[in-house]
């Protein structure tokens, strides 16, 4: 299996972080297409990221989104899968 065809290993408790290496949240749940993120520690956040936005590099869970574009983008439950898009 090449490494691309090869589904990304994510469990809860992982951490996602931003393009400059900053926190976003850690994996609260993982789901066929989309990670359950909790974010802060005083007032919590959820974010629906589908899992087709993020990668894995050195061993870290990334996207290419900041923390503020990433609560605009994704602060509410997916309309539909991510693999239904076109």
């Amino acid at each position: 299996m090449s490494e691309e065809a090869r589904p990304l290993e994510v469990k809860p408790g992982d951490r996602l972080l931003g393009p400059r290496g900053r926190r976003i949240g850690r994996v609260d749940a993982v789901f066929v297409d989309y990670l359950l993120v909790r974010t802060g520690l005083i007032l919590p956040v959820d974010l629906y990221v589908p899992r087709n936005a993020v990668s894995r590099s050195d061993g870290k869970l990334r996207v290419d989104l900041d923390r503020k574009a990433a609560y605009e983008a994704w602060h509410r439950p997916l309309k539909r899968a991510p693999h239904d898009e076109p």
